[in-house]
């Protein structure tokens, strides 16, 4: 009996322990990143062979896009009053994309075929690209993921292969709107996505920067490739030509199969100007570069 009020007290501070440890908690543990994640480290070379010694060596950037989006571009607000459409023109046998910038308006579509007909600015023209859209495409309508158009009679007068390439222009610009999946032709029964008509596709892509676009470092440099090993090899030139930076990053799949990728690229330049941005693949077999797409640029000075 004199021991109950040592036992007493002992139970009260056993109790009191418990209900400490259920006061709160830690949550869960930390974890590292996984490889492949935004927050995992990325490595890569430091140096190009052949980099100036004043440039920045080339940065490895992972790709953070979905591995198989349904499209490279969506139409986009650029201020206030103005949205950006995405155009594709034909240059070389293939379909390549560029943007315009143009005031609000409902018909957005409509806007899109009718800045097709009009065909490239003069700096895109001299870059290459070229229209073989006429003017008199019309919009049909819009129903279950499928844009009808009505084309001039004279739209399908040409040779297979000129057709082909004037279809994936209006293909491949139409479909950037979310409610348009595939575009019919009316009055020729064809029907055709961007998986119809994927051959007609270089094998890279450069979504940004646009041709003519005024660009700072580090310039974001983005599209869609499929090359060897997924890796994506970026320049930028100055005036002269001179390379004043470098870097690659990697597509989110590659060697038999397309990936998008984006990547940042740094330069030095004393003085804006005039530049290119080169993205290219190195060659497995001899270090040279091929399937080199060069997009005209302003750039920024970085002084």
């Amino acid at each position: 009996m004199n021991r109950l009020p040592a036992l007493l007290a002992t139970l009260a501070l056993l109790l009191a322990g418990c209900a400490d440890a259920r006061s709160g908690t830690l949550g869960p543990a930390p974890r590292a990143a996984e490889p492949g994640s935004a927050s995992a480290p990325v490595t890569g070379p430091t140096a190009l062979p052949g980099t100036p010694t004043d440039v920045p060596g080339p940065t490895a950037t992972r790709s953070t896009a979905p591995a198989t989006p349904p499209r490279t571009g969506t139409p986009s607000p650029a201020g206030s009053g103005s949205v950006t459409v995405q155009l594709w023109f034909a240059r070389a046998g293939v379909v390549v994309p560029t943007r315009r910038t143009r005031p609000t308006t409902v018909a957005t579509s409509r806007l899109a075929l009718a800045e097709l007909a009009a065909g490239p600015t003069s700096a895109e023209a001299a870059a290459g690209l070229a229209t073989l859209v006429p003017a008199g495409v019309e919009m049909v309508r819009i129903a279950e993921g499928t844009a009808t158009v009505a084309p001039p009679e004279s739209f399908a007068d040409t040779d297979a292969r000129t057709l082909r390439l004037r279809r994936a222009q209006v293909v491949w610009t139409l479909t950037q709107f979310p409610t348009v999946r595939r575009v019919a032709f009316a009055g020729s029964g064809v029907v055709l996505a961007r998986t119809d008509l994927a051959d007609l596709l270089a094998p890279i892509v450069v979504t940004e920067p646009a041709i003519g676009q005024r660009v700072a470092g580090p310039v974001t440099v983005a599209g869609t490739a499929d090359v060897y090993e997924a890796t994506v090899s970026i320049r930028i030139l100055d005036g002269n030509g001179r390379v004043v930076g470098t870097g690659f990053t990697t597509a989110t799949c590659g060697s038999g199969c397309r990936g998008d990728y984006r990547g940042g690229v740094a330069y030095r330049l004393a003085n804006a100007g005039p530049g290119t941005v080169e993205v290219y693949e190195v060659s497995p077999r001899d270090g040279s570069r091929t399937h080199v797409v060069a997009v005209p640029v302003l750039l920024a000075a970085t002084a």
